[in-house]
């Protein structure tokens, strides 16, 4: 039986023009976009949880940020995530059991969907995507996009920046603006084509969109790509919840890893140690190649650029975007041709009913003693 509302392609989508100046200036930027880039490149799959209890209609909340690469990934932070519920939230004894049932089934089945103390959690799947213009370049940022007034650039600022797809509420019904509900109304019919994908994911994705006819775009996400010479472009890391982010992961790169990757020095340096320190200190072997890697630190750090090119590779922050098919029953689960790149193993140690953990003690080596 259909849902009341629903016809064979979707529901209706709720239009709704911007008033406000904020909100008109973000639109604005949606069309200018719209214009600019003439067509969508789309990079896979990514995969998180998302719940929903009987108070929640047709909203289903994010709990676990989508932006993994396999089903197993997201099973996985589900694990954790419920059992530090068990371990830390819990009021009773029979909460806990419930919690550390589920967990159990996570340790050893491919389970996409479960329902704990009245909550429904399920492994959904997004699709990841990005606008591209007429040369093949990937959208940056956009002047409206989110950015912290005051950029932070100290060590450990990470820990402070706000998650991707922290408390997403995903609602099929909520009114969009006139260049996101155009959007959402010409990615309905999206499909894999072409003869790259195996005969059984095209299959998958055309049966995709009958069993989950509408989509829900997600937030704006942001990532660092990578091109050298006329290459295609590259993702050169995960998702971020602003450009800003994106960037911060960029410089510490430039300056932090690549003179470990690169073998400029060793991996167990001591941590304090990048391109800027040892500029600073004159004395490495490797200090002649590390000015233009603090150069291009520093440019990012003055300034909101959202394209940098060191030693012959342009890397860029790009402007992500995600969506989720959505039939009667909600957001899509992994498909059956969706790949895990492991098997659900256990994660944590024992949790008994009252909240105690059991490490087990090491077994000592007779040979040793």
């Amino acid at each position: 039986m259909r849902e009341e509302g629903a016809g064979p392609d979707g529901w209706p989508v709720v239009v709704r023009v911007p008033v406000e100046p904020a909100e008109a200036a973000i639109e604005a930027d949606a069309r200018d976009a719209a214009v600019r880039n003439s067509a969508l490149a789309v990079r896979g799959p990514l995969f998180g949880v998302a719940t929903q209890s009987m108070a929640d209609g047709r909203q289903w909340r994010v709990v676990v940020e989508v932006t993994h690469g396999c089903p197993q990934q997201a099973r996985n932070a589900l694990n954790s995530l419920l059992w530090f519920r068990a371990k830390d939230e819990a009021k009773s004894p029979e909460e806990r059991r419930a919690l550390l049932a589920a967990v159990a089934r996570l340790e050893t089945e491919c389970v996409d969907e479960l329902t704990v103390l009245g909550t429904c959690y399920r492994v959904v799947r997004a699709e990841e995507y990005t606008a591209i213009d007429a040369h093949g370049d990937i959208e940056t940022p956009r002047p409206t996009d989110p950015e912290p007034h005051t950029p932070d650039w100290s060590p450990g600022a990470s820990a402070n920046s706000p998650r991707v797809d922290a408390g997403l509420v995903l609602d099929p019904n909520a009114p969009l603006t006139p260049v996101d509900a155009a959007e959402r109304l010409a990615l309905r019919s999206l499909v894999y084509s072409g003869t790259r994908f195996p005969e059984h994911v095209l299959h998958d994705s055309e049966q995709a969109l009958e069993s989950h006819p509408d989509v829900v775009l997600m937030p704006a996400a942001f990532l660092i790509v990578e091109r050298s010479g006329n290459e295609p472009w590259t993702p050169g890391g995960s998702l971020h919840a602003t450009a800003h982010d994106a960037r911060r992961t960029l410089a510490f790169a430039l300056t932090w890893m690549q003179l470990r990757t690169r073998g400029l020095i060793p991996y167990d340096a001591e941590t304090d140690i990048d391109a800027h320190s040892v500029v600073a200190e004159n004395t490495h072997p490797a200090v002649a190649e590390l000015p233009v890697l603090a150069d291009a630190a520093d440019r990012l750090r003055a300034g909101r650029i959202n394209e940098i090119e060191v030693h012959g590779t342009v890397s860029r922050i790009g402007r992500a975007r995600r969506l989720l098919r959505w039939g009667l029953d909600g957001p899509e689960g992994p498909r059956p041709s969706d790949i895990n790149t492991h098997a659900p193993s256990p994660l944590h140690p024992p949790l008994d009913e009252h909240g105690t953990v059991h490490v087990e003690e090491p077994v000592e080596d007779e040979a040793a003693s």
